[in-house]
């Protein structure tokens, strides 16, 4: 599988503690297999962001994603539960 990580999700990413970022890194290898696999509680958004999908980092932070096709996604924001704002 193929991810694009958009200039959003890199600012993100790059002011997250380090201990969240390995997180989130062992999180991406087990999507990569299967996104949804259950340890990732993989779900689709409703609302104003019905086009988008988001999976758990750990209990406060998610990244949210698009599928572009079968085998690319789009990761559009990594964060504590304000990435659904």
């Amino acid at each position: 599988m193929q991810i694009i990580y958009s200039q959003n999700f890199l600012r993100n990413y790059e002011v997250l503690l380090e201990v969240i970022k390995e997180k989130a890194e062992k999180r991406e290898a087990i999507f990569r297999k299967n996104p949804f696999d259950k340890r990732l509680k993989t779900h689709k958004l409703s609302g104003r962001l019905s086009d988008f999908w988001s999976f758990s980092v750990d209990y406060h932070y998610r990244i949210v994603f698009e599928f572009q096709n079968d085998n690319t996604v789009i990761f559009h924001k990594i964060g504590n539960h304000s990435v659904y704002r």
